[in-house]
């Protein structure tokens, strides 16, 4: 017999997706995964059609932003050029399962399923996912919305990164939802030593205007005994929120903002840090329940974690004893949780990273993802 063929679809650059490429890497256990999205192929995929970069995902054209005002969302549907450029690149063929991440692709993976089982891993709360942003909110919110109900009750499998999302999408759209974490693989690591005068703090992830790392930089600007290493991806607003990162920064000598590092290098890269930082205030639904890659990226390079009250983080840092949780996200409350930190207690955040790494890893994550391929793929033979 063949292999089961499986298409997966992420509207994203996919080799800089942490969690994406994760999901193909599962996938490829199970048959041969044909991928779309931006960017060269990742290396578990079998084939890969490239869309082109260009091509935005959202119906971000003079045609597409007035059915969104006017509200005419089931024809704007696929009205995004990079899903028009998907489908083109699908063409006729044919899968026995169909993987679309983020509610932008479900359209396009319901129309190209041809009958195969439809896995919709949503990642987050589609509906509001830049709801902080006034335009997003108004015109692009009410279509994720729309591609939610239509699309959801009709998809095999429904996916999230923590528990409150998943009851938030049963009790919305009255569909099943399973969690899957944004945890990486268990990495074979040890904390290193911690000085007795310096607390090294470091941050890995997008340079995105919301995240409050500009606070990061004010915060340890205030604390002499401490460093801050940053690992930034430039967003898609031209690197213009970076750029005032770094003219925050001031050239001051306890402040690097490093080049980004690819997903599969970051923990071993973090490993020479104390402390893995990150306090987002809750300007939606998804930073308020805030469970991101570089959480679990912190865990496998045994660091200690200085994290905001953001519910999810807030409750795995306490138990486990990872670190220290702040009172609110400004930045006085994230300058006295970090002077509660000395050289014992980092230690003792960094060891319990190293005790809990396998829990907090993906082992238990990859048994989910194979429980649903293989459920799908049966069902659908």
């Amino acid at each position: 017999m063949s292999a089961p063929r499986i298409l997966c679809i992420s509207l994203s650059p996919l080799t800089r997706d942490a969690r994406v490429l994760r999901q193909i890497d599962a996938l490829a256990r199970h048959g041969e995964v044909t991928t779309v999205g931006y960017g060269p192929a990742p290396a578990a995929a079998t084939e890969h059609l490239q869309v082109e970069d260009s091509l935005n995902s959202l119906p971000r054209t003079p045609l597409g932003v007035l059915k969104l005002a006017t509200r005419r969302l089931h024809s704007a549907e696929l009205d995004a050029p990079g899903l028009r450029r998907g489908l083109e690149l699908v063409g006729d063929r044919t899968f026995d399962l169909v993987v679309a991440n983020d509610a932008r692709s479900l359209p396009l993976a319901h129309r190209v399923a041809r009958g195969a089982p439809v896995w919709a891993d949503m990642h987050e709360w589609a509906a509001e996912e830049f709801s902080h942003v006034r335009t997003w909110r108004l015109l692009v919110g009410p279509l994720m919305e729309h591609v939610c109900r239509e699309y959801l009750p009709r998809s095999a499998a429904v996916t999230t990164v923590c528990e409150p999302l998943a009851d938030r999408y049963t009790e919305h759209y009255g569909v099943p939802c399973e969690v899957i974490r944004n945890a990486g693989p268990w990495r074979d690591l040890a904390p290193t030593p911690v000085a007795d005068d310096r607390i090294r703090l470091v941050h890995s992830g997008a340079a995105i205007r919301g995240r409050n790392l500009e606070m990061l930089i004010e915060a340890t600007l205030e604390l002499p005994q401490c460093t801050l290493d940053l690992y930034l991806v430039p967003a898609a607003d031209g690197g213009r929120y970076l750029a005032e990162l770094e003219r925050l920064a001031g050239g001051s000598d306890r402040i690097t903002i490093h080049d980004p590092v690819a997903p599969a290098d970051l923990p071993a890269t973090l490993n020479a840090y104390d402390v893995g930082a990150f306090c987002m205030p809750p300007i939606n639904v998804n930073a308020e329940y805030a469970l991101p890659n570089k959480f679990f990226d912190f865990v496998q390079a045994r660091l200690a974690h200085a994290v905001g009250p953001a519910p999810e983080m807030a409750r795995l840092v306490r138990h486990y004893d990872l670190g220290v949780v702040s009172t609110d996200f400004d930045k006085d409350s994230f300058v006295t949780a970090l002077k509660g930190l000395d050289a014992a207690s980092v230690r003792a955040g960094k060891q319990a990273s190293h005790e809990h790494a396998h829990d907090l890893s993906s082992e238990r994550d990859v048994l989910v993802v194979d429980g649903i391929v293989e459920r799908l793929l049966s069902s659908g033979s």
